[in-house]
């Protein structure tokens, strides 16, 4: 008896990727062409071909795409307007324009509306989103037992039901297709600082809570979604006006009661309990802006330089940066950002993303 092949279906259907013409190109000079593309459209190619797909979601990619994007930080701004407009905007922390103004220098940076930097996203006008600082390319922001998790780089933003518990439970949620918040476990009973921001580093979310009634330096491990806590130097200072801040790569607390120096406590190694101090001493408000200016500490650069933000929000917008070492200061001014009445939020640590939400 003869074995009879089963024959091939004849109806014109082919693979998707048969057609692909980015097949025949060398696998280095793929990723070369991809790594110039911008976030955006990378996104949109993980769906053009499973071959594409492969590409972009696998594991050197992803580490080569995003070790590049964390070396190169961005300036990110979102502006809050009455009407519910939330507007995000990015833009890079290099000189653009820059003059001498005042005795130091200033730096120009002009937002345009057709810029493709830009992401408009329409919110509830009666909720008003506070957003944490960007965690590998994503923000968070929350309102009551609302919240909306987007990528400003790729302009997707996803709104989703916050389960509000008021007590020292915690809630996680993993992103993908079956989003539910689900309780976890906590050895260590202790409650967020309101209004303190946390900052992510390999893999583990670092935040600032009250612990046995001391500040103390939580973290949670992104992968284990286990906590620990860090015990803090029984300083008064860093007790009473601690703020965490990310400097140089090391986890650092930055305090300063209301004028004069700014502490800096930094942990050289995130598996002891070892802090050293340095103090940064800042020139006063009065002598660079006049007496009326108010301006609060934001955060450090990349550079070592300190930033400090005015109070209430100015139009034009503007930010500065103090270097301790060279003993200058640098002013960014953004314009094209809103009106005196719109809230403005800035961080200084955004890295592009083609994460898909």
């Amino acid at each position: 008896m003869k074995r009879v092949k089963k024959s091939k279906k004849r109806d014109g259907s082919r693979n998707d990727d048969e057609n692909d013409p980015f097949i025949m190109i060398p696998m280095e000079l793929k990723v070369d062409i991809l790594m110039k593309l911008p976030p955006r459209s990378i996104a949109r190619l993980r769906f053009a071909s499973k071959h594409l797909s492969s590409i972009i979601l696998g594991k050197y990619f992803t580490e080569l795409y995003m070790t590049r994007s964390s070396s190169q930080p961005r300036h990110l701004v979102s502006v809050q307007r009455g009407s519910g407009m939330q507007l995000i905007h990015s833009f890079s922390q290099e000189e653009h324009t820059s003059s001498n103004s005042n005795d130091h220098d200033e730096v120009s940076y002009t937002l345009d509306p057709d810029d493709n930097d830009k992401v408009s996203y329409t919110l509830d006008p009666d909720v008003r989103y506070l957003f944490t600082p960007p965690v590998r390319g994503l923000i968070c922001g929350r309102k009551g037992i609302k919240m909306v998790i987007g990528n400003p780089s790729t302009g997707q933003f996803d709104v989703m039901a916050w389960e509000a518990v008021v007590s020292e439970e915690h809630q996680v949620i993993t992103l993908g297709d079956k989003q539910k918040w689900r309780m976890i476990e906590c050895k260590y009973p202790h409650r967020h600082y309101a209004g303190y921001h946390g900052i992510c580093r390999d893999g583990v979310l670092y935040y600032l809570a009250s612990y046995k009634q001391k500040r103390s330096l939580m973290g949670f491990d992104l992968s284990t979604e286990e906590f620990n806590v860090t015990k803090l130097p029984d300083d008064y200072k860093l007790q009473e006006f601690g703020n965490l801040v990310n400097h140089s790569g090391k986890i650092t607390i930055a305090s300063q009661a209301y004028t004069g120096a700014i502490d800096l406590w930094v942990q050289d190694d995130v598996n002891k309990e070892v802090w050293s101090k340095t103090a940064s001493v800042v020139p006063s408000v009065a002598d660079i802006f006049g007496a009326d200016q108010r301006l609060m500490f934001r955060g450090i650069l990349p550079t070592g330089e300190i930033i400090f933000a005015p109070l209430p929000s100015p139009n034009p917008f503007f930010f500065l940066c103090y270097d301790p070492k060279e003993k200058k200061v640098r002013q960014v001014v953004v314009d094209g950002i809103g009106d005196d009445s719109a809230a403005i939020q800035v961080f200084f640590d955004h890295v592009e993303s083609y994460m898909v939400l």
